[in-house]
């Protein structure tokens, strides 16, 4: 018999889903590409579900521009300038993206200038007097060996009208900007400004977060390797469990607000008995509670592997109210306060316990990209290039079901994406781990969609 539908689940969706691209005008200027097969006008149909974005109560069909070389280009190639600049925290690829750009950009449309802007949205600010790059195959050529971004990072907003004035002065015709969601709303707020001037300045976001929750964004890139390097930190948390009696390898991982590097990696290495991300709202003290569960796991095993998204169990901790650089408000340290509240839960219980934490946090986002990362972000740099000449803007080049597309501006900073633990997904960790009993875990009896 089928599950009964919850009455969330049975509201048509209300979400618009406009995938129009804006472009800066008619495109002219024949592309010298030596290629036959162009996506000038291909359209690309993907049934979307609540696994890209929340908002899809029931699965649509959603048509999007396809990404790739336009035979017919906005801009003359050989007159035009691109500007690339990095924003925000470190993710593995990030100069893998550069690279792409750049090469794209000279060899195959001989574009005559690459800028490179110093230390995020800060460098197109005068009065930093950060260093603007003039990027050139031979100075990127083997970035992609390292982690990080050549160019420099930085966090917090500048003003919209003092980045347009700069790329004005510099003559930029294409912006590449490279960022998670709080650098794509800047991107939104540039692209009004050079619409108010009427200007022709195309902005091509390439979303990048290492947590995963770029709206519409399946997977985003970084993700894969960030998933690689924390398997090896629960395994080795899983080692130190097992080398003492009563062992407890307790791991912190990034994620904020969505905690698919958790999962994923739980899904990975299967040697996780407890996972809390931010979307469940576990319980801590009594019956279904993580501490009377981890108490069991250990009467039976001897040891035990925690592993906790960094934005879990805000709820069970003093709200904090300060705000990062971003805007984003400052979490308090999950890690601390499950190793305080574990040490006192068996210290009172007179249980021995051998507790040992671990947060590669730092280490997962400053590595090179994997294999599979660097051909991702190959891609995304290719076909930002190609959006920008055919004088596309106000979008961001995604890979979703495989296939690359343009998604406009609006779409992906609608809202962060964050884990569904109503989908198959989410059930295979709580199998893989055992955990489906704790409390908040599992949706409620009758909320399960149909």
């Amino acid at each position: 018999m089928a599950k009964k539908l919850p009455p969330e689940m049975k509201k048509k969706n209300t979400f618009d889903i406009d995938t129009t691209i804006e472009t800066l005008g008619p495109c002219k200027v024949d592309s010298l590409l030596p290629f036959k097969d162009f996506a000038d006008d291909r359209r690309i149909r993907l049934v979307l579900d609540r696994e890209h974005a929340e908002e899809l109560t029931t699965p649509v069909s959603v048509e999007f521009q396809a990404a790739g070389p336009h035979k017919k280009l906005y801009f003359d190639p050989s007159r035009a300038k691109c500007a690339i600049v990095t924003c925000g925290g470190l993710c593995p690829g990030i100069n893998d993206v550069i690279r792409a750009l750049v090469m794209q950009a000279h060899h195959q449309y001989k574009v005559p200038a690459i800028l490179g802007i110093s230390y995020g949205l800060e460098g197109f600010i005068p009065k930093y007097r950060h260093k603007v790059w003039e990027l050139t195959p031979d100075m990127v050529s083997n970035m992609h060996m390292y982690g990080g971004t050549m160019l420099g990072s930085s966090r917090g907003p500048q003003s919209a009208e003092a980045i347009v004035d700069s790329l004005e002065r510099m003559n930029i015709s294409c912006l590449f900007i490279i960022g998670g969601d709080g650098t794509l709303k800047a991107a939104s707020a540039i692209v009004k400004e050079i619409r108010s001037r009427n200007l022709r300045i195309s902005v091509i976001g390439i979303p990048k977060t290492i947590d995963n929750d770029i709206n519409f964004v399946p997977q985003s890139f970084g993700f894969e390797t960030a998933v690689d390097k924390a398997t090896e930190a629960i395994g080795c948390a899983h080692t130190e469990a097992q080398g003492a009696y009563n062992g407890i390898g307790l791991v912190k991982l990034m994620g904020r607000e969505s905690g698919f590097i958790a999962a994923q990696a739980t899904l990975s290495l299967k040697e996780v008995n407890f996972v809390i991300i931010p979307e469940t709202p576990f319980v801590l003290d009594g019956p279904g509670g993580l501490l009377q569960a981890l108490e069991t796991r250990l009467a039976s095993r001897q040891h035990a592997v925690v592993v906790a998204a960094e934005g879990a169990g805000q709820h069970l901790m003093r709200q904090a109210s300060n705000m990062d650089a971003s805007g984003n408000v400052i979490l308090n340290d999950v890690l601390i306060f499950l190793k305080d509240a574990i040490q006192a839960y068996f210290k009172k219980k007179d249980i021995p316990i051998s507790l040992k934490t671990i947060d590669p946090s730092y280490i997962i986002r400053s590595v090179p990209a994997n294999a599979n990362d660097r051909v991702y972000c190959g891609f995304l740099g290719q076909h930002a290039m190609h959006a920008a000449m055919a004088g596309k803007t106000n979008m961001v080049v995604a890979k979703i079901m495989d296939r690359y597309v343009h998604v406009p501006l609006d779409l992906i900073i609608h809202k962060r994406r964050k884990l569904n633990i109503h989908s198959d997904f989410w059930r295979a960790v709580l199998e893989s781990t055992g955990q489906g009993d704790l409390a908040g875990m599992m949706p409620k009896e009758g909320d399960m969609p149909e």
